[in-house]
């Protein structure tokens, strides 16, 4: 069963349509309050672990209670919402968010701050099976990457002031005024939302014929297309299909299980074993947001057309980087590089995965697609967090970056073999 498939009022007909910067920028609000929400707990877990009374690893665990939501939740209440106004639904859910930041700011015991977080979930795991599919639909097929690079670009600012930010303001004035505070920005960004997100249709709308897609087509900045002339190297898409989507939902849990086995608990590792004093956490988390903002510009500008090179690459480095991470263990400078190219290229991936799952859904099948795509997408964040909560107790620190180091190896295999059989099936198919 699928989803009937989101429509703009007005589709824009060709790739020189006028670019949707404020619906996209709204979406990016959103994702940047949304993540900010999910992913606070990695920074403060010193601070929620004294003050509710349990180890950091019961703290990390907030992260996977979090994402199982998301994983048992999203793809149910976005079919059982499929008739509502989407627009709406969005706003509702910021707004769920921040009572989600509300209550876990108040809860009095670490049972109550689990529950809330549920709560939190739910919301969490509808906005994304219906934010990236969003603004897949406000623009045409060809700027899909574009789009999403724009649109997630919130996440990537999640990293960038959201995390460090709502660590700096737990440091100095308590984790539960940090998560106040970020309840009274979800609610200023709900409304934010509601005046500048514009609303989109359930299918009523002519359906145009689908673009071609190539894998190497650029755009110009202003999201125009290139001279004619222009040389440009074309190289087609597998065909659109319910099993492009399968592994491309499958490899991108497991590569988020590998990255938040270990980023879960980045404070304790940075602290303990790279050796980066605690008041400087704040800036290396900095570091590695703007890292991340440069690597998600790279998607919008060049890679996001690129996905089948962009994507191998991209895992590659990462595995490269958190190599250098265990191997410059006490050494701050190279240590600092490492950190810093590792989250370049993450800030990269995501998108980049997300842009594939796309180009490779069918049209009639996105809103679903990007369910399953969010299913994955969390229940990676939360069985990284999980196994880095059993790997942690029973081997240390020391053997999360391994375990990283590893799945990325695996994804990288599996990309490229992914990208090998969806091509032989395309060329059967057309043969």
């Amino acid at each position: 069963m699928t989803l009937a498939p989101l429509r703009p009022t007005a589709p824009p007909s060709t790739p020189s349509a006028r670019f949707p910067w404020a619906g996209l920028i709204a979406i990016a609000v959103a994702t940047f309050l949304s993540i900010s929400g999910e992913m606070l707990p990695t920074g403060l877990l010193p601070e929620m672990s004294a003050d509710l009374g349990v180890t950091e690893s019961s703290i990390g665990l907030l992260v996977s209670v979090f994402a199982f939501t998301v994983v048992l939740t999203s793809t149910g209440l976005t079919h059982l919402t499929r008739r509502l106004p989407r627009h709406l639904i969005v706003v509702g859910l910021i707004v769920v968010l921040a009572i989600s930041a509300g209550l876990t700011a108040i809860a009095p015991t670490y049972e109550l701050v689990l529950a809330s977080r549920v709560l939190g979930g739910l919301a969490h795991g509808m906005f994304w099976a219906i934010g990236g599919a969003y603004a897949g639909h406000l623009v045409p097929r060809a700027q899909v990457g574009r789009a999403l690079a724009v649109a997630m670009s919130g996440g990537t600012l999640a990293f960038v002031l959201g995390v460090p930010l709502g660590t700096a303001l737990g440091q100095a004035l308590g984790w539960r005024e940090a998560f106040g505070i970020l309840a009274g920005l979800m609610a200023l960004g709900a409304v934010f939302v509601y005046k500048f997100l514009p609303p989109v249709g359930r299918g009523t709308a002519h359906e145009s014929t689908p673009e071609p897609v190539t894998d190497a087509v650029p755009t110009l900045v202003d999201g125009t297309a290139p001279p004619a002339g222009a040389a440009v190297r074309r190289r087609a898409l597998p065909k659109p299909s319910v099993l492009g989507v399968v592994l491309s939902c499958v490899i991108t849990a497991v590569f988020m299980i590998g990255h938040y086995s270990f980023f879960t608990y980045i404070t304790p590792y940075l602290v303990r074993s790279t050796g980066v004093p605690e008041q400087g956490l704040a800036a290396w988390l900095f570091a590695f947001g703007i890292a991340g903002a440069v690597g998600l510009g790279m998607v919008g500008w060049f890679l996001g057309a690129r996905p089948r090179v962009s994507i191998p690459i991209g895992v590659a480095v990462v595995g490269l980087a958190v190599t250098g991470m265990l191997l410059f263990e006490g050494m701050l400078v190279p240590s600092l590089v490492a950190f810093v190219l590792w989250g370049v290229t993450f800030g990269a991936l995501p998108p980049l995965f997300q842009t594939r799952m796309l180009q490779v859904a069918p049209e009639r099948m996105r809103d679903l697609a990007s369910a399953f795509y969010t299913t994955g997408f969390n229940a990676g964040i939360g069985g990284g967090a999980l196994i880095g909560a059993l790997v942690l107790d029973g081997s240390g620190l020391d053997s999360l970056p391994v375990l990283y180091i590893v799945v990325a190896a695996v994804v990288l295999v599996a990309v490229l073999a992914s990208d090998r059989l969806l091509a032989r099936r395309s060329a059967r198919s057309a043969a």
